[in-house]
């Protein structure tokens, strides 16, 4: 299948195994849960048993050990069935262990991801009210006050960080100021349940219904110096590189979508009449599905060369923002193919199809906007030089 091309024979039967969990244990529960904006701890738990939750940690801290793309090729796969349980893989193991593992002490790894890797969560707080795609204008501050950090502030629209299996979340705070009268920031761990801290689970959300999405609240947080997340000031780059990785994380839920749209269209194409024929045989229709195959076999391809990349330590800046941007563009284009080939079934929500134009919309804003790809691929370019 071209679905498989340039695979290993163990990633071939790894996509074969999340494919397996996803239609048998997600797809019966998935609109249940959409429909409650319930957060499933039974799925969540299973996916951590089949070894989701610390897919890219070496077994010495109870990881699979999967390299990036066989990571990637797990994100797509519960994309392609459910947007919400794929973002809770992907921004645990992106954005929540990713910064620990590359980032954290011997102390801080051994300590968090073997509890990550076996069922816990981490939320990554970078978003604020005021700082999204702006994060060089976080508002969130943090101080010394003899071996402790106290911090004040508050974060939006962080995934995991709210759950009740959750540990607790990195934090970007400024932390004082460099020589150039530029912020300083730095990452710091908090765990759930310290005082001054508080998180408070979002609620009535267009997309990832079943995914747990928060608000963080800190007061006179006090949490040890040792809680510093590799050095102080260093948590501007830390974020850009995590950030990096994350995005093609995303660009993998929009492959998946995309793939899930498309089979849902095609299958109903061919299924409905008209007229005495199929609608799959109408040009409109077949142009429509022509062209997200098309779209599929270069996301595909492009997105997993990316990986590669990355798994050979390659930088993957631009190459990352293009996956990202032409993946969740391409999710968005298959989910409004898919509901206009269902017709009105495509409204209904037992068929599916306006899950998936729900779902699509965050690709284009999480994790950096499509405008925000756009102008890093432009810089990467060198159009501002």
């Amino acid at each position: 299948m071209p679905i498989n091309r340039n695979l290993t024979s163990e990633q071939i039967l790894l996509r074969e195994s999340v494919r397996k969990f996803a239609e048998e244990v997600i797809k019966p529960k998935a609109l249940e849960y959409d429909e409650k904006e319930e957060f499933s701890y039974e799925i969540t738990n299973q996916m951590a048993e089949m070894g989701f939750l610390g897919a890219f940690l070496p077994e010495e801290y109870g990881g699979s050990g999967l390299d990036y793309l066989s990571y990637i090729i797990v994100v797509e796969e519960l994309a392609r069935i459910d947007g919400s349980q794929a973002a809770t893989v992907a921004a645990h193991n992106s954005l929540g262990i990713g910064p620990i593992y590359n980032f954290g002490s011997q102390e801080q790894k051994e300590k968090y991801l073997p509890q990550l890797a076996a069922g816990k969560l981490w939320g990554f707080g970078l978003t604020e009210q005021e700082a999204g795609s702006d994060a060089g204008n976080t508002q969130t501050r943090a101080y010394e006050d003899f071996n402790d950090w106290i911090i004040n502030g508050s974060k939006i629209f962080i995934t995991n960080a709210s759950t009740d299996i959750t540990l607790g979340s990195t934090i970007l705070t400024v932390s004082g100021q460099q020589h150039d009268g530029r912020k300083e920031f730095t990452s710091i761990i908090v765990e759930n349940g310290t005082p001054g801290y508080e998180t408070r689970e979002m609620s009535g959300k267009m997309m990832w219904r079943a995914s747990n999405t928060s608000e963080l609240y800190l007061h006179d947080c006090r949490v040890p110096i040792t809680n510093t997340l590799g050095k102080k000031g260093d948590g501007f780059k830390q974020m850009l590189a995590t950030l990096d990785k994350g995005r093609l994380s995303i660009a993998a839920m929009g492959l998946g979508l995309a793939q899930g749209a498309f089979e849902l269209a095609l299958k109903y194409a061919k299924e409905r009449k008209t007229f005495g024929r199929a609608i799959s045989t109408y040009q409109a229709n077949a142009f429509k599905l022509a062209d997200i195959e098309m779209g599929l076999e270069l996301a595909r391809n492009y997105l997993y060369d990316v990986c590669r990349m990355l798994d050979n330590g390659e930088k993957i800046t631009k190459e990352g923002a293009i996956a990202k941007l032409y993946c969740s563009e391409l999710a968005h284009t298959a989910a409004n193919h898919c509901v206009q080939i269902l017709g009105g079934y495509g409204l209904m929500k037992e068929y599916g199809a306006e899950k998936y134009y729900r779902n699509q919309k965050l690709l284009e804003i999480g994790e950096g906007t499509s405008e925000i790809q756009r102008l890093v691929i432009s810089r990467m370019i060198g159009c501002y030089d």
